[in-house]
């Protein structure tokens, strides 16, 4: 170990932008057991290990890198799984940049960071090959059922947690797919749908049941479903997208991120999909703009590019420095060809006869201070510039929806930013044995953290139902 000082830090190789460009599969190619073992013998063994405090699953990092420098691939791969049900999916979409590899200590004395995400990616795909990657042990039924709305991150992650329990575990999607943002929000170059496919498959083996096309609210109530189960999961996510909330975002030619990925998923799956086969949704021959600067819109942009844009242009209203995207995904979208308008607002959408033909922007320029640090924008006086385009993408996050309404559940309580409020100290939220984890709980944020809030709350569920005390079901 402690090989920074004479071996320097690599990524796995990238594929060419000209190669990458024509297709949706990952760009980046596997380590070979070489690289990674000499990559992960770079790790400091620090006494903090920061890597990991900035990990929300807390993974035991600098324990499985040096497994891995010393080739014991089985056993590291064994150590990352015991805190990740699903580390090949954060290793590959993980912005490690701001969490593990971004607090690594020898990437702070400029050494640069070990690349943990790529090592971990590594592991699992060796574990898979190898046939080390065991069914999920279940334990003894214990008699009680736990219901799980949403099939994404959080609630796969719960799912495995309470299987192992011995809980019963049906999980509720309105999607005819599980796997949620991982499946229709996040595009294959990033992360193969295959991959997201085995874990699923591996969750139905161990007994998880998943009703799919299934609306709470309209095939069942939230209450029908207390009374199926001894307690409720509600991890359905955000999916509302932000508006910008100027004139002509109404207009033909102008959507929404999400379901311009969605479309470009359920075509690499198989689908009919209308609008995309129509162009509304295809940015084929077209000049793109999309609006924002996080992982979303560089998931817009990439995708842009794939489908053949003629040109594709990101306007974010702030500099590089201060966009919330991964720097990591924004180098790789510059490689692929995308232009950036830094510092740049829409002021409105100009249409012709309902139909989006430009969008009117002005330059910005960075502000005062605010209480975080992070410094505001403010317009450039007579800064206003245009851009022509066919096809205008929002993409400025996301929002939730109004659950409450929407499951018939009145008696669930939000809070001021529309998300489910929950017990203070606890996931669970104002009804009794309902519970709720993840971006519906959070806000909109990052995969690891829904997988984590999934783990905390099948935690808190297990230890309640583990009680003596009468069950829901039988309250009811």
């Amino acid at each position: 170990m402690l090989n920074f000082t004479n071996v320097g830090r690599e990524t796995p190789p990238k594929r060419s932008a000209r190669e990458r460009r024509d297709d949706y599969q990952e760009i980046y190619r596997a380590f070979n057991p070489t690289s990674a073992a000499s990559q992960a013998s770079r790790c400091s063994q620090c006494g903090v290990p920061f890597c990991q405090h900035h990990c929300p699953l807390t993974n035991d990092i600098p324990d499985w890198l040096r497994l891995a420098a010393e080739g014991r691939l089985k056993d590291a791969y064994a150590l990352s799984a015991a805190t990740n049900p699903m580390p090949e999916i954060c290793g590959r979409i993980c912005p490690q940049d701001r969490l593990c590899e971004g607090a690594c200590v020898i990437e702070q004395s400029r050494h640069g960071a070990v690349t943990i995400g790529a090592v971990e990616q590594f592991l699992s795909e060796t574990a898979w090959a190898n046939g080390w990657v065991e069914p999920i042990e279940t334990g003894s039924p214990t008699g009680r059922s736990v219901g799980i709305i949403g099939a994404g991150p959080a609630g796969l992650a719960a799912a495995e947690d309470l299987r192992r329990a011995g809980v019963r575990v049906v999980i509720y999607d309105r999607h005819d797919r599980a796997g949620g943002l991982l499946v229709y929000g996040i595009p294959n170059f990033k992360l193969d749908k295959d991959v997201v496919a085995r874990r699923i498959d591996r969750l139905a083996a161990a007994g998880v049941e998943f009703r799919l096309n299934f609306a709470v609210g309209g095939d069942a109530s939230l209450d029908q479903l207390r009374v199926r189960h001894d307690a409720v999961l509600i991890a359905t996510g955000v999916y509302k997208g932000r508006n910008l909330d100027i004139g002509g975002e109404d207009a033909d030619g102008v959507v929404a991120a999400l379901d311009y990925l969605t479309a470009s998923n359920r075509k690499g799956l198989g689908d009919d999909v209308a609008a995309f086969d129509d162009g509304r949704l295809n940015a084929a021959g077209k000049r793109v703009v999309v609006i924002g600067g996080g992982d979303t819109a560089m998931d817009c942009v990439r995708t842009a590019v794939r489908q053949g844009a003629a040109s594709v242009t990101c306007l974010y209203r702030r500099d590089r420095a201060n966009m919330p995207g991964s720097q990591r995904e924004t180098a790789n979208a510059e490689e692929e060809g995308v232009a950036f308008e830094w510092l740049a607002a829409p002021k409105s959408i100009v249409t012709i006869d309902r139909r989006a033909v430009a969008i009117a922007a002005v330059r910005m320029r960075a502000g005062q201070r605010d209480a975080s640090g992070r410094r505001s924008v403010e317009e450039v006086p007579g800064a206003d510039f245009r851009l022509d385009a066919d096809l205008f993408v929002k993409a400025l996050g996301f929002e939730p929806e109004d659950v409450p309404a929407l499951f018939g559940a009145p008696a669930l309580k939000l809070t001021t930013r529309g998300t489910i409020e929950t017990a203070r100290g606890s996931l669970e939220t104002r009804i009794p044995g309902v519970y709720a984890a993840g971006d519906i709980v959070r806000g909109a944020s990052l995969v690891v953290w829904a997988i984590a809030d999934g783990r905390k709350a099948a935690a808190e569920i297990s230890a309640r139902l583990a009680t003596p005390a009468p069950t829901l079901l039988a309250a009811e």
